[in-house]
């Protein structure tokens, strides 16, 4: 059993920057790989990007390339994913999961109850 806990979200002006953090309990929580997924409101959830158990295998949404970097501290069991350049339309609540195995996608096995992003214009 894995739980996460998502934080770091909040209200920030377009162009800025945040840091979200999702902490993992469990002894085993740095076997999985891990991901962070967005849901706007109205929208789907959708895939933003996803580590590996070891951090050697990253992936991204092309509107995460170049602005987002996620990155894993697995001694702290915690994941992270650095958001610069945001935009209004990064606007969406941020959830953090956890899978076995890579891809990390929609029917991953543990999600955290969200971070909500708000970017202003």
């Amino acid at each position: 059993q894995v739980q996460l806990v998502e934080s770091g979200g909040g209200l920030v002006q377009a162009g800025g920057s945040l840091r979200l953090s999702c902490a993992a309990s469990g002894r085993t929580a740095s076997t999985y790989a891990m991901g962070w997924f967005r849901q706007a409101p109205g929208k789907e959830r959708v895939f933003v990007a996803s580590i590996s158990r070891g951090g050697d295998g990253i992936y991204y949404r092309n509107f995460a390339k170049g602005r987002f970097t996620i990155s894993r501290d697995n001694a702290k069991n915690t994941v992270y994913l650095q958001m610069n350049s945001l935009t209004p339309e990064d606007t969406a609540l941020y959830y953090c999961a956890a899978d076995p195995g890579m891809p990390v996608t929609t029917s991953a096995r543990y999600w955290g109850q969200g971070t909500q992003v708000t970017v202003s214009s």
